[in-house]
């Protein structure tokens, strides 16, 4: 009895596992039903802006020189101090050039000549006047030369002391001196005692002794590329992003835009200023790097889609609008401001209406 129910129990196995391969593959080819990610538009703000990169300057920033030339014997600042004005910065040993040092001692030496001689013919003069034998106004001319021949061993002598120490004892004047120019804080001293330093003049700018600058008026100096400096103007409110304070935004106005373009790397760019509202609790250093974004326009609390939503068709705007559970029409829409991402809808939807995503179904 076993040996006949045996091939067709085989027989009813084979076919089981036949009928339900075919059942397998028949689900494993049947297509899934296609579901479209939906979103609804927002009520938000939709700001269109440019954003200018830059840095964060003072306003007003002095680079104080040397009037003579000369090694540095003392420094009396460091950056990050605040100086007044006319405040001593440092001091600077002169080193006699020596062609100058000898012309001028030659000077005096001739001078002392001159003033000996007049001298002596001032009191020869004298002697003869009291006999009655020269006129009174030859004895004026003796002592009118004699009188100039004093100032020049003055002068000479003077000229003398200011190419040895800087400094002239007769004029009070001490040229190997640097006193700040403006109150502020020291940014930089580029400069170490011992070091060399030239004074300014027609053919060298001379050596740098520090750089000092008001610390409370800051600005924002940046530039724009010529494709967007056409929708800027003065007075634009500006939002000022730097890099040292990720987590703050600083509040700004436009006050400058340049009147003529830079090349920079083929394409010509536009440098532009703005003003920067300081907070008291941060302290922002010369030349921290940021950005600003200048606000170009803004539409608040509009209804809003993302541009990832709408397909684009003859300069049309279109959106696929839900209306029943994953059925969709085609509408149009007449849209507003943009800023990249989110664009506003000015008709054409309604605040409970459903898009699709036009990047796919999910």
């Amino acid at each position: 009895m076993i040996r006949r129910l045996l091939p067709w129990l085989a027989a009813a196995s084979v076919l089981g596992v036949f009928a339900w391969t075919l059942l397998f593959l028949y689900q494993r080819s049947e297509a899934k039903p296609v579901v479209h990610a939906t979103s609804l538009p927002e009520k938000r703000d939709v700001v269109k802006k440019t954003v200018a990169p830059g840095a964060i300057i003072p306003r007003r920033e002095v680079v104080i020189k040397p009037r003579v030339s000369g090694i540095v014997e003392k420094l009396y600042v460091e950056p990050g101090q605040l100086v007044k004005e006319r405040e001593l910065l440092a001091r600077i040993q002169i080193v006699p050039n020596g062609v100058a040092l000898n012309q001028a001692e030659a000077a005096v030496r001739a001078a002392k000549i001159s003033f000996t001689t007049a001298q002596s013919e001032l009191v020869r003069f004298k002697a003869m006047r009291t006999e009655s034998v020269v006129a009174e106004s030859e004895l004026i001319e003796r002592e009118l030369a004699f009188r100039l021949r004093e100032q020049e061993v003055e002068t000479a002598d003077a000229n003398l002391q200011i190419i040895r120490s800087g400094a002239s004892k007769r004029s009070g004047v001490v040229s190997n001196l640097v006193y700040s120019t403006v109150a502020g804080m020291v940014l930089e001293v580029p400069i170490k005692e011992g070091g060399s330093v030239i004074e300014a003049n027609n053919f060298n700018e001379g050596t740098t002794i520090a750089a000092i600058a008001d610390m409370t008026d800051m600005i924002f100096a940046g530039r724009v590329d010529e494709s967007e400096v056409g929708r800027l103007s003065v007075g634009m409110p500006v939002a000022i992003s730097v890099g040292a304070f990720p987590d703050r935004t600083f509040a700004g106005t436009l006050e400058h835009i340049a009147p003529k373009g830079l090349e920079k790397n083929g394409t010509i760019e536009f440098a532009i200023k703005a003003t920067i509202e300081l907070k008291e609790d941060v302290f922002v250093r010369a030349n921290y790097s940021a950005n600003a974004d200048v606000i170009l326009d803004r539409r608040d609390g509009v209804l809003a889609v993302n541009e990832a939503w709408l397909a684009m068709s003859g300069g049309k705007a279109f959106a696929e609008v839900e209306t029943t559970p994953q059925h969709f029409e085609r509408r149009e829409l007449k849209l507003g401001l943009s800023d990249g991402i989110w664009t506003e809808v000015v008709s054409g939807l309604g605040a409970a209406d459903r898009l699709k995503h036009q990047d796919g179904p999910r």
